[in-house]
């Protein structure tokens, strides 16, 4: 994957893991970072050559077509969509945990927003040479972790759909779908879980940078590859056998 000259989207760019690939790639390519919240994004851009902000929430179909209209008025296209936006419940499942509502508000960004701004840019990406669809995951798609049961869930999905994506793409287009598949990332996101033990935002965007070059399509990071060589390693003769 050519990783230079690219206009490149980021959905909740403005801080963690988002932030950090806007930094790794920020000199030699277009960044837009879009978010919900304008100064955050506004703060996260300042002193970042070529990094442009929109602010624009990405479970809002309106505000997504006019995230979609800007990025064709102002940028005059998109190589890379990177769905990075995220949201997350930390709770054990029981009769009292709220289940439902939470896998709800965590479905909605994490699953469908993604399925539906893909949907709405594959037009703007098949105009491209060089052009990516990048969708940031989880280890606990390979496993679920218990303190983050739905969470785990949308990300599970999430994996199933870029997979299908992927497999259906490279039938008649030139798009690559990419998979970046982080372990515990000390982010403010994570702090609620125990962030502070994991590995920095900025080793997870050196991975993906690295991922791009190689075309590493499925990019597992740290423990997630640990974990996926020792017990999923047959996953993709599972799904080749699925979908011949």
């Amino acid at each position: 994957m050519n990783i230079t000259n690219n206009t490149i989207l980021i959905t909740g760019g403005g801080s963690g893991i988002g932030l950090e690939i806007a930094k790794a790639l920020h000199v030699s390519n277009k960044i837009i970072i879009a978010g919900r919240n304008k100064d955050k994004l506004d703060a996260a851009a300042a002193g970042l050559d070529n990094v442009f902000t929109i602010q624009a929430d990405i479970t809002n179909e309106n505000d997504v077509n006019q995230l979609i209209e800007e990025i064709k008025v102002n940028f005059g296209g998109l190589n890379i969509l990177i769905n990075n936006a995220g949201h997350a419940y930390a709770y054990t499942l029981s009769d009292t945990s709220d289940t439902y509502r939470k896998a709800t508000a965590e479905f909605e960004t994490n699953y469908f927003a993604p399925i539906r701004l893909t949907e709405k840019l594959l037009p703007v990406l098949k105009q491209q040479e060089n052009a990516a669809v990048v969708n940031v995951s989880s280890i606990v798609a390979f496993a679920p972790g218990s303190h983050v049961p739905t969470y785990s869930d949308s990300k599970a999905a999430l994996h199933s759909y870029t997979q299908l994506l992927r497999h259906e793409l490279a039938k008649d287009t030139a798009i690559k779908v990419f998979e970046l598949m982080p372990p515990l990332v000390n982010t403010d996101f994570s702090a609620e879980i125990g962030g502070e033990h994991g590995i920095p935002a900025s080793e997870v965007a050196d991975s993906f940078v690295q991922g791009l070059l190689d075309d590493t399509y499925e990019i597992r990071v740290g423990n997630t590859d640990l974990m996926y060589s020792n017990f999923f390693a047959g996953s993709e003769g599972a799904f080749s056998m699925m979908n011949k």
